[in-house]
């Protein structure tokens, strides 16, 4: 056995403590432990393959290719299983890793982390924390003032926009844009 599959199977069968590194550890990936629970028919009925495959199988959507990689509008990205608010646009940035990434979350206990050892290289999986929905990974490279890069794929995420009645037809954005004028 080399000396590399020897360290990888130590490593993977003695997962770092997250705690090290300042992320809470522990996932909600046993169900059992989930604030929400769906079953698989449910999921497979209500999700697409694609959004089931990597929420619930820890897969990944081809780089460049996901709904949200290129999003602009305001509002909040949800996990797209259970509706949980997760990031805020504001903290969306352009990585060129070809999937949508955030400096930060909308509340520290949105996501959980958990050691993934997966492809022979270790990185910290996000998850979402109350259905333990697979999102994505979270890197040390992104921008201030976190430097935190939490990639996702766009298949786990639903979008809300921030101001509904304005993104929609009706007299809603009409006073607002005659009282911008006004000032």
């Amino acid at each position: 056995m080399s000396a590399f599959n020897l360290l990888h199977l130590v490593t993977k069968s003695q997962p770092v403590a997250l705690r090290a590194c300042g992320l809470p550890s522990g996932s909600c990936r046993d169900k059992k432990d989930c604030k929400v629970v769906f079953s698989q028919e449910e999921l497979r009925k209500r999700l697409t393959p694609l959004q089931y495959h990597v929420t619930q199988e820890k897969g990944t959507e081809s780089a460049f290719e996901g709904e949200y990689i290129h999003h602009k509008a305001q509002g909040i990205y949800k996990c797209v299983v259970c509706g949980t608010p997760l990031f805020k646009s504001e903290t969306k940035f352009d990585s060129n890793s070809g999937w949508p990434s955030f400096y930060d979350v909308i509340s520290p206990d949105a996501v959980t982390f958990a050691d993934d050892f997966s492809y022979g290289m270790h990185r910290i999986e996000i998850s979402c924390s109350q259905c333990g929905a697979h999102l994505g990974h979270i890197f040390d490279d992104g921008p201030r003032p976190t430097g935190k890069r939490y990639c996702t794929n766009s298949a786990a995420l639903s979008f809300a926009a921030a101001d509904k009645s304005s993104a929609g037809e009706g007299s809603a954005a009409r006073p607002a844009q005659t009282g911008k004028a006004e000032l």
